[in-house]
């Protein structure tokens, strides 16, 4: 589907209607809308085109599949879709040496910028698994993987302090690791470092301190950070 953001206002407006009921005439939904008959009909063949709406053979309009997972993320009281974080996984890797698996961005945004090997979570996809793909993927690496707890990361621009990003990180601690490391390909640069020494980088995420310590806990923990950045980094 091409919607990510709302869609226009008459389209939003047929879209909550459709999410409160089973079906809706044309006659009903075009005076909940305002619209005349052709700028009416325009936005609901732009639905239908779209898929998120279909006419029945009696004539009266539903939902879609497509369409209720996507008005199901409808505020309803400002008739606007609902922004969703971004969830993702963090691997915290540490191998015999007691050091850490880091890695370097080479991709914007942050380009430069050092952290731990992180990717999202793929629908339907369980966390370990998850973490074992995102490992294999950008390390070439495998190893013993548990839960490590939960970190949201909220973004701001330095100087503006513009919303920037929106994350939360499941994390996922691992050691034992097996296999040959990949130390670079178009996206990222891999290697071990200590704390000190990924700490001692000129660009590193502010949060990897954090999520390291509540990586290797033995017990499960959450902790919410607001980081600000250049708008160059970003």
């Amino acid at each position: 589907m091409s919607y990510e953001a709302s869609a226009h206002d008459a389209q939003m407006k047929i879209l909550r209607m459709l999410l409160l009921s089973p079906s809706a005439s044309f006659a009903s939904l075009q005076k909940n809308t305002g619209l005349t008959s052709d700028h009416f009909n325009f936005h609901i063949k732009k639905l239908v085109d779209e898929g998120y709406i279909k006419k029945g053979t009696d004539g009266r309009y539903t939902l879609s599949r497509a369409g209720k997972e996507y008005a199901n993320r409808m505020d309803t009281d400002e008739n606007v879709i609902e922004k969703q974080p971004k969830l993702s996984v963090a691997l915290i890797i540490e191998n015999d040496e007691g050091k850490f698996l880091a890695q370097r961005r080479l991709k914007q945004p942050y380009y430069g910028f050092w952290g731990r090997p992180t990717g999202k979570i793929r629908w339907g996809e369980k966390l370990l698994d998850a973490a074992a793909r995102e490992l294999m993927e950008e390390t070439g690496l495998t190893a013993d993987l548990r839960p490590g707890g939960f970190y949201h990361k909220m973004d701001y621009d330095r100087d503006s302090g513009d919303f920037l990003e929106d994350k939360y990180f499941c994390l996922v601690y691992g050691n034992n690791p097996q296999g040959t490391l990949i130390e670079k390909d178009e996206g990222h640069e891999n290697t071990w470092l200590s704390d000190e020494e990924i700490e001692g980088k000129d660009k590193v995420f502010q949060s990897v301190s954090e999520i390291t310590q509540i990586a290797r806990s033995e017990h499960i923990g959450f902790k919410e950070g607001e980081y600000k950045y250049s708008v160059e980094d970003y």
